[in-house]
């Protein structure tokens, strides 16, 4: 027990007071069993899964394995990439654009870009390609010259609208008119009292644009982006309509010859898991740079564990003396 010494009210006599000792509080955490319930329940289910998955052999493992990595797969897998590419830039390029466009104090110009986004958003893909591929039916020639007037060269529509190319100009245009939407609401997300303060500095235009606007803007556009660039690469095997040896096409017609349907659809699945898995990756790494110093950039997954785990493993290697 310990005392404490204080000072009367009276005559400034001292007063002694006592004092119970101190004791630890024990703190317990809380406790979740729901939370073990859940976590049981889910596990078990999972391991159902897998082995319905592995044991199963409808599934044809051996048939997979065959054809996963021939290479005629490998063509239609590359082919599919080739797809996602050209459709992403063609529809960055012309989305950032329409986005301008649509920002634009002109109304004529906001007029355009309205109409070709109402339009590429309401026709569903799979018409737009079958037109581009039909436009030698539409316009026999196509032709550079003087508005309303002469034409220097012309060229066949049949010969220069090849299936690869309806594909490239249908998937591009296509995803522009979703694109345009994406640039323009990142861009309208942003504060416009930091456009007001920077001019108010006296901070050229150009300047404000890519130092100021554009990397807050692309923090709410890359997440955005990067789910319609996995939704294109899933949505190229559309392109089967005109009989391009894509991924989904030649799957198809792998197993019409060989009658192996379920493990040729597995063999797809498999690879498009594969792409959009390298894609969410990509997009990860693209959002956590321009993340930097918000609170989306303070999130700590496993993956960020892993890559820091690996770093210092390598520095750790360097560091070692030979």
């Amino acid at each position: 027990m310990s005392e404490t010494i204080r000072t009367g009210p009276a005559a400034g006599t001292p007063v002694v007071v006592a004092q119970e000792p101190a004791t630890a509080v024990r703190v317990l955490p809380a406790r979740h069993p729901w939370r073990w319930v859940a976590t049981a329940v889910v596990a078990v289910l999972a391991a159902m899964a897998v082995n319905a998955l592995v044991t199963n052999p409808a599934w044809e493992w051996p048939t997979v394995g065959e054809f996963l990595f021939s290479a005629t797969i490998l063509e239609s897998m590359w082919l599919t990439v080739e797809l996602t590419v050209v459709g992403t830039a063609i529809g960055l390029v012309l989305g950032t654009v329409l986005a301008l466009l649509r920002m634009s104090h002109n109304p004529l110009l906001k007029a355009v870009s309205f109409t070709y986004i109402s339009v590429f958003r309401s026709v569903p893909l799979i018409l737009q390609l079958l037109f581009w591929f039909n436009l030698a039916i539409l316009y026999d020639r196509i032709g550079f010259g003087v508005p309303f007037g002469p034409q220097f060269w012309s060229f066949s529509t049949q010969d220069l609208i090849a299936p690869l190319t309806a594909a490239f100009l249908g998937l591009g245009l296509h995803q522009a008119a979703y694109f345009a939407e994406i640039v323009r609401s990142g861009f309208l997300a942003i504060d416009p009292g930091q456009r007001e303060a920077a001019a108010a500095l006296g901070i050229p235009q150009g300047r404000q644009f890519w130092r100021i606007q554009l990397p807050q803007a692309l923090r709410i556009i890359v997440p955005t982006t990067g789910n319609e660039i996995i939704g294109l690469l899933k949505g190229t095997s559309v392109v089967y309509i005109m009989a391009l040896p894509e991924l989904f096409y030649q799957v198809q017609v792998v197993y019409n010859r060989t009658g192996r349907v379920i493990p040729l659809l597995l063999v797809a699945a498999i690879w498009y898991f594969v792409l959009t898995t390298v894609l969410s990756g990509v997009q990860w790494v693209v959002e956590r740079y321009y993340g930097r110093g918000s609170s989306r950039a303070q999130s700590d997954p496993a993956l960020s564990k892993a890559f820091r785990s690996v770093r210092a493993a390598r520095a750790r290697r360097l560091e070692a003396p030979r």
